[in-house]
Order: C-alpha cells, then structure tokens, then sequence
C-alpha cells in the first residue's frame, strides 16, 4: 500500500497504543521517536529516524494518559514540539493525528475578557509546522475554522 521509506507515523506519550495501532492498520512499524521531561520539567522529544522528503503523521491525544502520567498541557506541547522537529528535519508533509482535540470547549467567549484557548492551540499546531490536522472529537464544528490548513473530522 505504501512504501515504508515514504510513509512514518510517529506517537507521542499521550497514547503510544494507539499510534501503534495505526502503523500496524496502514502496514508500516511505528517510527522511533522519544519524549521526555528534562530536570526544569521542559519537554524533550527526539526524532529517531530521518524524516527527510517522508509524508510524516504524527498521532498524540488531547487528553491526559490513562496512566495519568501525562497531561493535556504535556501531551499539546509534545505534539507541537514533534510537528516542529519533523520540520526542520525536512519532511515533506506533516499531518497532526489528534483524536481528541485540546481545549475543544473553550472554543468561544463565554465572558468578557475570556480567551478563546481552542484558536490559540490551533494557531500553536499550525506554527509548529502541521499541514494537515485529523481529528475525530470536535466539540464544536467551527473550530475547523480557526485553522488555515485542512482539517478533517
């Protein structure tokens, strides 16, 4: 189906299983990658393969760990922080799998001064470097349309 030099799907911690999962569904072995917290409690994530000129898919939650271990804010940055070091490692595409999205009910002002959290993560995914963002839990169909690359649901 695919070839397994042009297709890498990577899973960040939220949810590990479910990128495998996925590889496993589209014929490919899940793509090594590793995330961490370093001393200051910063996330660290490496990239253990060339993503150079791949179609990269990048699978990881919105929600906090069955586990517990990790967090929506963990499990956002993780995302983002992935997306950007498959940039900058020249992939050609970067789709952000997120089966639960973030924030999703902050998605419009509720009281004066409130933010608006769910543009905000989107802007976060989209500055990262995403092309293409799947997700399958949309709280609210309009925040399609806080995003400037494709989405769909």
């Amino acid at each position: 189906m695919f070839g397994a030099t042009s297709l890498k799907v990577f899973a960040g911690s939220s949810h590990p299983e479910l990128g495998e999962l996925i590889a496993k569904r589209i014929g490919v072995p899940l793509s090594p990658s590793e995330c961490t917290e370093n001393g200051c409690g910063e996330t660290v994530v490496r990239i253990n393969e060339s993503v150079r000129e791949a179609d990269v898919y990048i699978v990881n939650s919105g929600c906090a760990s069955a586990d517990g271990k990790v967090s929506v804010n963990t499990a956002l940055m993780e995302l983002c922080i992935m997306i950007h070091a498959c940039k900058i490692a020249s992939a050609k595409r970067i789709t952000a799998v997120i089966p639960l999205y973030p924030y999703a009910r902050q998605d419009r002002k509720d009281k004066g001064r409130a933010p608006i959290s769910a543009k905000l993560v989107a802007n976060m995914i989209q500055q990262s470097g995403c092309d293409h963002v799947i997700t399958m839990d949309l709280h609210a169909s309009q925040i399609q349309g806080f995003f400037d690359v494709p989405v769909d649901k």
